[in-house]
């Protein structure tokens, strides 16, 4: 079940059994208080101003005593820029590496500022022009003829009729000509419909997000034409440990609710763990830059380190005590590091023997990743 924007954006609930409910559905609360409090200018259709919607993503307290919680944890900067370019005529591309939330903050700048973050195009390498363009009900087409009643519009399209935020996902894994009808988009903010002769100008308050990385196989690189369109904020991996075990325990407490799992603090010290290994497996050196290690094939991520340790509270409270322990964390780090059956096990076992067997403290993670590595 999908809420409209109004229900949504006015606090209603939407389905109460739905697995990973819509940002303006999840954080309708915050959007509500944030818009009665918010006496800034706002951009023309825009729900929230500049300033709202940054608070909104970085979190804050409201004059009435509202706590917004940060949906983003990184430079401040970084954000203020990506929601000044959707206040302009330029397309918004969050460009880094797999896992730096790109993602999840597409969706939430969609939700704070057109209340709606459904009007999405998910980049495959199948995904064909009418995605991004517009398609036709084939019934339609058949027995009348070309007519706007037989053409089924994008979200791109219904984004710029109605002056929304379309979000395009994983724009480089889309083939290199089908990424090429953007650029009249955004340039022309117009989308001309040639069978009828006819045109869709974008209303003011249309803009797009997209995200990309350059990281996964089958990369289409952006032509210069198609960049050049675009505003890109580079969102980088978090800068320390503390930031990244906040992203990752803010994360996983959000998921574990919907999914009745046991409560983030009864692990944070395995959480703090499960960090620790990505990241100096990640940089290639240990954290006190004491000794190189070797870097596995693939890329550690925050995203990843969420899913492990989102995979650990879940055996831990249907075949444990409820608490995260080195055994329950053990299984997914060892998925997450070998992807690569022969390079990366020996990357593994010598980063387990080198590092964590001469870690202070760390002795029973140590023997739970041995067992499962054996």
């Amino acid at each position: 079940m999908t809420v409209s924007v109004n229900t949504a954006v006015n606090g209603s609930k939407g389905d109460a059994d739905a697995l990973r409910p819509h940002a303006e559905e999840a954080f309708a609360d915050e959007l509500r208080a944030l818009a009665a409090a918010d006496d800034r200018p706002r951009p023309a259709r825009w729900r929230l101003s500049p300033w709202a919607v940054a608070t909104y993503l970085l979190g804050g307290t409201l004059p009435d005593g509202t706590v917004i919680t940060p949906k983003y944890v990184g430079p401040r900067r970084l954000v203020e820029v990506a929601v000044t370019t959707l206040a302009t005529d330029r397309a918004l591309l969050l460009l880094g590496v797999p896992g730096t939330a790109k993602t999840w903050v597409s969706e939430h700048l969609a939700a704070a500022v057109s209340g709606d973050s459904t009007l999405l195009v998910q980049g495959t390498a199948g995904t064909p022009e009418e995605a991004i363009r517009y398609g036709w009900n084939y019934a339609q087409l058949l027995a009348h003829g070309p007519s706007r009643d037989a053409l089924v519009p994008s979200p791109v399209m219904r984004a710029m009729a109605e002056g929304m935020t379309a979000r395009v996902e994983e724009l480089t894994r889309i083939p290199a000509d089908v990424q090429d009808s953007l650029i009249t988009i955004l340039s022309e903010k117009t989308l001309p419909i040639a069978e009828l002769g006819q045109e869709v100008q974008a209303v003011r308050g249309f803009n797009l997000i997209a995200t990309a990385n350059d990281r996964d196989r089958g990369v289409n690189e952006l032509s210069s034409a198609l960049r050049r369109r675009f505003n890109t904020v580079v969102l980088p991996l978090p800068e320390s440990v503390e930031a990244e075990v906040d992203i990752v325990s803010r994360r996983v407490d959000q998921l574990g609710r919907s999914l009745d799992l046991p409560a983030v603090p009864d692990g944070i010290d395995e959480i703090r763990r499960v960090v620790t290994v990505f990241r100096e497996l990640r940089d290639g050196v240990t954290a006190d830059g004491r000794t190189k290690v070797k870097s596995p094939s693939g890329t550690l991520s925050t995203a990843e380190a969420i899913s492990v340790v989102t995979n650990g509270l879940a055996l831990s409270a249907h075949f444990g005590d409820g608490i995260l322990r080195p055994a329950d964390v053990a299984a997914g780090i060892l998925g997450a590091v070998v992807r690569d059956p022969a390079a990366d096990r020996v990357v593994w076992q010598e980063y387990l023997e080198a590092v964590v067997r001469e870690r202070e403290g760390w002795k029973d993670f140590y023997r739970a990743c041995r067992e499962v590595s054996a």
